[in-house]
């Protein structure tokens, strides 16, 4: 199987980044190395109130990663991030390959540059209005 890009969504302990937040990075870094996954980018999203308290944790350090691993190796990512008592929730979602450098490069706060536009399928309404399909569809 090919590797395939993940954006993953980390909702970490608030307590244990604040006292060490490099550390922090090291750990998410690392929960995706031991998987077999490699890192793309990864930074600091947010650090907010949580909608409702997550093991009696009422903010979160949000936390963004895209990496890339094998398809196989996921459940073993998610495992792994269960485990770490310093992830409290965790959200992996597949990326689209066409959106995967856009993606990564303002992940990484790159500059990026504009895209050609792309093609644009205009629809040409004839002489029939939406009413006349309405009354044709309803006869049948």
């Amino acid at each position: 199987m090919a590797e395939q890009v993940y954006e993953c969504m980390f909702i970490l302990n608030p307590n244990a980044y604040a006292k060490n937040p490099s550390g922090m990075a090291n750990v998410v870094d690392d929960l995706v190395k031991n998987s077999g996954g490699s890192i793309l980018a990864s930074r600091l999203w947010n650090e907010q109130k949580l909608a409702y308290p997550i093991n009696g944790h009422r903010k979160g350090v949000y936390w963004l990663t895209y990496f890339s691993i094998e398809s196989t190796s996921l459940p073993k990512f998610t495992r792994a991030c269960k485990l770490q008592d310093l992830v409290l929730r965790q959200l992996a979602v597949k990326v689209d390959h066409r959106l995967v450098d856009t993606l990564v490069s303002v992940a990484k706060g790159e500059k990026i540059m504009p895209q050609p536009e792309l093609a644009t399928v205009s629809v040409v309404a004839d002489d029939v209005g939406i009413d006349e399909i309405e009354e044709d569809a309803g006869e049948e």
